[in-house]
């Protein structure tokens, strides 16, 4: 923007406007931009979305708009970008008229969340108008005997710009007689006169034609231009004149129709009837003061006729000629400046700009609502307009801007309390009386999918017949939703896998909306017996919620599969079975058997065999078995019978209704001799498929029997070098050792040693557990420890019976004393309730029948045995039984064998009650039972 800086204090005014406008809008904290009007479409204006902080790729799903008063089209946002830019022609003219500042107030409001930004585009002008003088031709009259320096006035020209381009400046053509003086009091009220330079001579000159040319300050410069005509009158050379040339009246605008505004008086030199003066607008006002005003042309007062309007006009600039009735009349002229004071009678308007309804009952506080705007058009304090809300809601108005206003949550709502708010927007000025205006704003409160489908219960089972029509209804679910409207309606999708190589959906279908499972094609029992899918209910809130329910689809049998005929081990053409039977056989004998089988199931696939009746209804020395298929003979065959005869046996099944097949036996009598010569031959031929299986029967026999062997001689050789073993550093010590077998009652027992310890070779882990006493052999020089004497049995809290083995550790070793090696005890957590207990576990991932046991105490292992000592307690993961072990003191009497029970709690109880006499009996056979199995 181009400042001009000629020295009138119009100028300065207009600067230090500017300048105090430019600062109240950098405190505002809006966007500012600028644009020249007239400016192509398409013309850049601002990276609006930039500015505003926003990204790009919200744009669109925050559904980011603009909203302007007036011309909403004038800019447009490009939402790819974020660009704004000119959409439209701007006329700054037309746009804002003769203000001194234009700009274009601009509502930017993005969703999700809501927020509303205030952007200020200021229409910058630019030098498109040039100075327009209201008529082509003017038209002055000049007594000839005015005196030179009279000035005559002029009507300058108007320029549509503002700023230095409707800064105008006048140039006369050149004349001998008259000159031009522009006298700029203000910009508003600029004086142009056009002053007579020398006495005019009618007779020589009776009128003068000059040009007067306006240019304004813009770049480039535009001019306009206006003849005068001047014409020279004779005699009557005084003019009427005014006290001031300039008044200025100050009126309200409800003032009544009739009201005088002001009385003019002027006065004139001459006498006589150049004296009489009369009041009129001059020809060149506006429109409007002759349509609200007139005056009185004898006494010059101007009277209201029209009501005024203080924000549609609120200034009138009226021209008054005073023309006196001499011959040539002559004319003074005055200016009035009339303002119209505003009064408070327009009450102030709401509108709602944004509306975010209904809203989420799990809405953040501080969510906008809603948008409010608030706008009076009186001016002052009768403009200046205040909000409330009323009732007392959990909702509150926050101002954002002036006269704008968000609906804002100030606490929590609660749909299935209230569902719905009434709330009341008063806006009220501050004039005097004040007005009013109340706006009604209904908040509804939304449902939030808080709620999933849920099933009547987690699975359903179907029974479906085999061989079903493809489309048929197998079964209904239904899911219900506690939520409302969208968020209760389900939909039902299938939760799609594998069933063996084909897809779920190959086979079943279910509806979206119906919850109808369909079987897509017939199922055969035969293929598939159990079909177990799940179906998903999807709500349709966001985001979704869903649950599954299980059908187990079971395929029902069918009787559609006819007994199928095994083929005969040797057969002839057309697949029956062809048999050599000697005449000397007695009755009973099974002469060959059929061979069926059904592909369905039960009694469906439940067969029995008849022999069907010879032709003539002869019975035949033959029958076979009902459910077994042998045919065999019912008496002793005799020369009567037919050498060849050909029995049909019907094998039928027990579905309904049955379906049979048909097998064909082709018996031969012949002589003993003969048959066996036949038997011979057939045995030297090509091998059938009952020789083919003897010789696989065979060939396993043997493998067996070298397995067997092989593992028997393993066994013993393992023993004679566990016995043979010289002692070493963590070895085993030489002695007598007592393997733990377990009885037919669960009970171990062991022999005492000397020193204990469980240990294995170099080679895997081995199957049985070994325990030995734990106390060490004496060394040289040493006294001999203390004879600990364990008790282990298991839990009567765990079930009886243990049919998993127990494996210890590889390389595990309990280690008895000073030297010796340490004790190595599980990292797994404990499995026995009692804190201290210790206890027996396979590693990590081990199974029941894993080959590594560790032991561990409880939890923390708070308690570590020292030499020659073992944990208490240990159990076995797996099995029910829970290891004890319990040492008598050191200076006790009883001298006990070490041994090792499995077995209940209870039953160990039972024993211990017994007498004396019945426990050594039982530890002795214990004793015995462990020294045999070891032998074997």
């Amino acid at each position: 923007m181009v400042f001009s800086w000629r020295g009138g204090p119009g100028s300065q005014r207009l600067l230090l406007w500017l300048l105090l406008l430019a600062a109240w809008e950098a405190g505002s904290g809006q966007v500012h931009y600028s644009v020249p009007e007239e400016a192509k479409h398409g013309t850049f204006v601002g990276r609006i979305a930039q500015d505003l902080g926003l990204e790009l790729a919200e744009l669109v799903p925050r559904l980011f708009r603009v909203a302007s008063k007036g011309r909403g089209d004038l800019l447009e946002v490009n939402l790819q970008n974020g660009i704004l830019f000119v959409n439209s022609r701007i006329d700054r003219e037309e746009l804002c008229g003769r203000s001194a500042v234009c700009s274009v107030h601009l509502e930017v409001i993005v969703d999700r969340p809501l927020q509303v930004f205030h952007v200020e585009v200021e229409v910058k002008d630019i030098n498109d108008n040039a100075p327009v003088f209201p008529v082509r031709e003017q038209k002055l009259f000049v007594s000839e005997s005015r005196m030179p320096d009279s000035r005559f006035p002029l009507e300058g020209a108007s320029d549509a710009d503002i700023g230095t381009n409707s800064v105008l400046t006048y140039r006369l053509s050149s004349s001998d007689y008259f000159s031009l003086d522009v006298n700029s009091k203000n910009e508003e009220n600029k004086q142009i006169e056009l002053v007579l330079r020398k006495s005019l001579d009618r007779e020589e000159a009776s009128e003068h034609k000059l040009f007067l040319t306006a240019t304004d300050g813009g770049k480039p410069e535009l001019t306009g231009t206006v003849q005068l005509l001047v014409t020279v009158l004779d005699v009557n050379d005084n003019a009427p004149s005014f006290q001031q040339s300039e008044y200025e009246v100050r009126i309200f605008e409800n003032a009544e129709n009739g009201t005088v505004v002001i009385r003019l008086n002027a006065s004139d030199r001459d006498d006589g009837i150049n004296k009489e003066i009369s009041y009129s607008f001059n020809s060149l006002a506006s429109p409007m003061v002759f349509a609200h005003f007139s005056i009185d042309p004898n006494t010059g007062e101007i009277i209201i006729q029209k009501t005024l309007d203080f924000e549609k006009v609120n200034s009138y600039k009226i021209r008054i000629d005073a023309t006196d009735k001499g011959q040539p009349p002559m004319v003074g002229h005055c200016t009035i400046l009339l303002k119209v004071l505003d009064i408070n009678d327009n009450a102030p308007q709401i509108t709602l700009t944004s509306l975010s309804l209904p809203v989420r009952e799990d809405a953040p506080l501080g969510a906008v609502i809603a948008l409010i705007s608030v706008s009076d058009q009186d001016a002052g304090a009768n403009g200046q307009v205040t909000c409330s809300l009323t009732p007392h809601t959990p909702f509150k108005l926050v101002s954002t801007f002036k006269n704008y206003y968000s609906l804002v949550l100030d606490g929590t709502l609660d749909r299935e309390s209230v569902s719905a708010y009434e709330l009341v927007v008063t806006a009220r000025d501050g004039g005097s009386p004040s007005l009013s205006a109340t706006a009604s704003v209904s908040v509804e409160v939304a449902d939030v999918n808080d709620n999933a489908p849920a099933f009547a219960q987690p699975e359903y089972t179907v029974f479906v017949k085999e061989n079903n029509p493809p489309g048929c209804h197998i079964f209904t679910v239904s899911a219900q939703d506690a939520d409302a409207q969208e968020n209760a309606r389900v939909s039902y999708s299938l939760v799609e896998r594998r069933v063996g190589e084909r897809a779920l959906s190959s086979y079943v279908s279910v509806h979206a909306e119906s919850g109808k499972v369909y079987a897509l094609q017939p199922l055969d029992h035969e293929e598939l017996e159990l079909l177990q899918f799940q179906v998903s209910a999807r709500d349709a809130g966001f985001p979704p919620l869903g649950s599954n329910v299980t059908l187990q689809v079971f395929v029902l049998d069918e009787n559609d599969n006819a007994p199928a005929l095994l083929p005969a081990g040797a057969g002839v053409a057309g697949g029956a079975l062809s048999e050599l039977v000697p005449r000397s056989v007695g009755a009973g004998h099974v002469v060959a058997k059929v061979r069926a089988v059904d592909a369905d199931s039960g009694y469906n696939a439940w067969l029995s065999f008849e022999l069907q009746p010879a032709a003539g209804g002869a019975a035949g020395p033959f029958r076979v078995g009902l459910y077994t298929g042998e045919v065999s003979t019912t008496r002793a065959l005799d020369e009567a019978d037919a050498p060849r005869q050909r029995l049909l046996v019907l094998v039928r099944d027990h579905g309904e209704p049955a379906l049979t097949a048909t097998a064909t036996v082709l018996v031969s009598l012949v002589e003993s001799g003969q048959a066996l010569k036949t038997s011979s031959r057939v045995s030297s031929g090509v091998p059938g498929p009952e020789a083919a299986l003897v010789d696989v029967n065979v060939y396993l026999i043997i493998a067996i029997c070298a397995v067997s062997s092989l593992l028997v001689l393993t066994l013993l050789l393992y023993t004679a070098l566990r016995c043979s073993a010289p002692p070493a550093e963590g070895a085993c010590v030489p002695g007598k050792p007592t393997l733990v077998c377990s009885s037919a009652v669960g009970s171990w027992s062991y022999s005492q040693q000397r020193r204990q310890r469980v240990c294995s070779g170099e080679g895997p882990p081995k199957t049985d557990l070994m325990a030995f006493s734990p106390s060490l052999p004496p060394c040289p020089g040493s006294e001999d420890p203390r004879q600990p004497n364990p008790d282990w049995r298991y839990s009567a809290s765990l079930r009886a019976g243990m049919h998993s083995s127990v494996h210890l550790e590889e390389a595990g070793i309990l280690r008895a004393g000073p030297g010796g090696p340490d004790q190595q005890w599980p990292t797994v957590s404990s499995a026995t309730p009692e804190p201290e207990a210790g206890e027996v576990s396979p590693p990590v991932g081990a199974g029941v029948n894993s080959n590594s046991w560790t032991f561990k105490y409880g939890p923390g292992n708070p308690k570590q045995s020292g030499p020659g000592e073992l944990p208490d307690k240990f159990i076995i993961p797996g099995s029910p039984a829970i290891i004890s072990i319990r040492q008598e003191p050191t200076n006790s009497q009883i001298d006990k064998s070490d041994f090792i029970t499995f077995g209940k709690k209870e039953e160990t109880k039972k024993k211990k009650k017994k007498k004396k006499g019945n426990k050594m009996q039982e530890k002795k056979e214990k004793g015995n039972s462990a020294t045999d199995n070891s032998d074997q």
